[in-house]
C-alpha cells in the first residue's frame, strides 16, 4: 500500500494480464467514505472485468473518471484521505 502526504494511493496495478485497463465504474462517489476492503472501482481489460477493493479507510478522492479511455498500468487513479 503506497502512501503520500495526500493519502493512500490507489493505482492501476502492473500485472501480466494487461498494460492498460478501462475504469468502468466507481462504486463509491468522489468525496464518499469508504472502509478498507470495501469494493471501490470496477476495471476492465481486454479479457476480464476486475473489482478492486479499497486499500484503506477514509474519504475517496477520484483522480481519473470512469470513461472508455485506456489507463496505463501504474497510473494513480485515486487517493484515500484520512
Amino acid at each position: 500500500m503506497a502512501t503520500s502526504d495526500d493519502g493512500v494511493e490507489v493505482r492501476i496495478a502492473h500485472s501480466g494480464l494487461a498494460e492498460q485497463v478501462v475504469v468502468l465504474e466507481w462504486l463509491v462517489p468522489d468525496g464518499g467514505n469508504v472502509a478498507q476492503g470495501a469494493p471501490l472501482v470496477v476495471l476492465e481489460s481486454e479479457k476480464t472485468q476486475l473489482e478492486i477493493e479499497s486499500p484503506a479507510s477514509g474519504t475517496l478522492r477520484i483522480l481519473v473518471d470512469a470513461s472508455d479511455d485506456d489507463v496505463p498500468a501504474g497510473t494513480l487513479i485515486a487517493l484515500i484521505v484520512q
